[in-house]
């Protein structure tokens, strides 16, 4: 019920801020989030880097798939899960902050990522579209990493959004033998994970970046599909 309740509130938060807030600075797919009622991670956490690697082109499609969204949204419930996360770092590391790297994701968004590796290897790395897209898709899930108070990210042993074997959470301890990651690297994944999931989000086998509220399948039965 608490839970809940705090969902309620930033949900509320977000409306009041939207009505309040003028439109000029936001793009038409960023008002659109916002009057769905998604939560500008932003807002729900305010010390937390927002680095948005779809905004760039130097991503695993070698281009810009966001040229309308700057910022970073989520589902009230995931804001506020985003919030324990965040609780629960200060408490381990208190230096260190979270950097989101994606998060609510139209589908829109989604056809084009998988347009980029469609016939390829990775493309069993992207939620096909067509057969309903990812987590991503319904503001549930969040790419996210560490980094100091200044932006500076945390070595994890790959990039966000590498696609490839040596960002498998099930590999690390062959990944840590062979000297493809550290155990620097190691122990920092490590830290991700255990503050994520004490909030209640849960891993992904292929990326240690990846945290999700629901899953999938749970997802398309209670929450809107960001169709746009």
């Amino acid at each position: 019920m608490n839970r809940l309740l705090a969902a309620l509130v930033l949900l509320a938060a977000a409306l009041t801020a939207h009505a309040a807030a003028p439109s000029g600075g936001l793009s038409s797919v960023e008002l659109r989030l916002s009057r769905a009622g998604y939560v500008d991670v932003a807002r729900a956490v305010p010390d937390a880097f927002v680095d948005l690697m779809y905004a760039r082109p130097d991503n695993f499609a070698g281009r810009v798939l966001y040229d309308s969204l700057r910022h970073a949204y989520l589902h009230p419930r995931a804001a506020e899960a985003l919030q324990r996360a965040r609780r629960e770092l200060r408490r381990r590391a208190p230096g260190l902050r979270l950097m989101v790297k994606d998060a609510a994701r139209p589908v829109s968004v989604q056809r084009a990522m998988f347009a980029a590796v469609r016939g390829t290897p990775k493309a069993r790395y992207v939620a096909n579209p067509a057969r309903g897209g990812g987590v991503h898709n319904f503001g549930l899930a969040v790419d996210v990493t560490l980094c100091d108070s200044l932006g500076r990210e945390l070595p994890m042993g790959t990039p966000v959004d590498h696609l490839g074997p040596e960002a498998h959470i099930t590999a690390e301890a062959e990944l840590l033998r062979r000297g493809a990651i550290s155990r620097a690297e190691l122990a920092n994944r490590r830290l991700l994970r255990a503050v994520m999931t004490a909030a209640g989000f849960r891993t992904i086998r292929r990326e240690w970046w990846h945290f999700e509220l629901e899953r999938r399948e749970r997802a398309a039965r209670l929450y809107p599909l960001i169709d746009f």
